[in-house]
């Protein structure tokens, strides 16, 4: 297939768009680098530089394409708070343009790389895809909108669309993997202590109803991610727009996440303990019973495989 993949100088999209080349597909990506990097993009991709609003329309002009998976988007929560106008335009705004460039070019599958945000502070754990959608901050709402957007876009016009909602992200694949110029995700923060990038590790709050009093997260390996991507491009049906969350189901506390990161890097990697922030839930998990009845979609890599080829990366297996 031919598939265009928005945001494909990022993190995750790197990764997916690196295994869709791998398994035969003709992949370009579109991607204004504002966050993302050209050397992320895989050997054999072609890489057009531009905003979604710039650059869509033209490149799906070009014809052939079978489908879209849509990475592009505006994703630090504070940042969304504090200028939320930058976050509906650039994330729905943006995701509005594509969608009428898909319209107008006869493309109808797509993949969407929505967020577990869209649920908020959870009444119940694991999270499944028929929780309430509360989304605390413009980050969370701006993706369920898109959510929403691509439901009216299957009935109405017939889009075959599959939103994939997941917290946190780990792990390198092949030379790709995660870095950021503002740095908010735990595992690369605990690593950059054991590379001497910074003193020690920020814990906000030792009091959670959790086992060792620190918070409870989801992480999934981003190979892991993106092979439910490809999943889900399958999967994607005329009319039809499908929700699933992507989860371990298990779930990792901040202390032992330090914990892998010390026993992978050998450094003592100290941690200070500060006041819980504001609006941290305990523990925040997502059920993946459904991807896995539907697709067949499974974790195969556990914290200390996500931690290992994450130091790797740091250490310079990046491109």
């Amino acid at each position: 297939m031919k598939l265009l993949v928005t945001g494909g100088a990022g993190y995750v999209g790197s990764v997916v768009a690196a295994l869709l080349w791998e398994t035969g597909h003709e992949v370009v990506v579109l991607d204004d680098l504002s966050t993302g990097h050209a050397d992320a993009c895989p050997d054999g991709v072609r890489l057009v530089q531009g905003t979604l609003r710039e650059r869509a329309h033209d490149v799906l002009a070009e014809g052939g394409y079978d489908g879209v998976l849509h990475f592009a988007a505006k994703s630090l929560v504070g940042e969304s708070v504090a200028d939320p106008a930058k976050y509906w335009d650039g994330n729905l705004g943006e995701s509005l343009a594509l969608f009428d460039a898909m319209r107008a070019a006869g493309v109808a599958r797509i993949v969407f790389s929505s967020t577990a945000a869209v649920y908020g502070d959870p009444e119940t754990v694991p999270i499944v895809e028929d929780s309430p959608t509360r989304p605390t901050n413009p980050y969370g709402a701006t993706k369920l909108a898109i959510d929403n957007v691509l439901a009216e876009y299957a009935r109405l016009h017939g889009f075959g669309g599959v939103s994939l909602r997941y917290f946190n992200v780990a792990g390198a694949f092949g030379g790709f993997g995660e870095r950021h110029a503002v740095e908010t995700h735990l595992i690369p923060t605990v690593l950059g202590v054991a590379l001497g990038a910074r003193d020690e590790v920020p814990v906000f709050g030792e009091d959670y109803p959790t086992a060792d009093g620190t918070c409870v997260r989801d992480y999934v390996h981003v190979i892991d991610l993106a092979r439910a991507h490809l999943l889900a491009l399958d999967a994607c049906a005329p009319g039809v727009h499908r929700v699933y969350n992507l989860g371990s189901g298990a779930g990792y506390s901040v202390r032992e996440v330090v914990e892998v990161c010390r026993a992978v890097t050998g450094h003592p990697i100290p941690m200070t303990v500060l006041p819980r922030r504001a609006g941290d839930p305990g523990t925040l998990l997502a059920s993946s019973e459904a991807i896995r009845d539907d697709l067949g979609w499974t974790v195969e890599h556990d914290l200390t495989a996500m931690v290992e080829d994450a130091w790797k990366f740091a250490l310079g297996g990046r491109r």
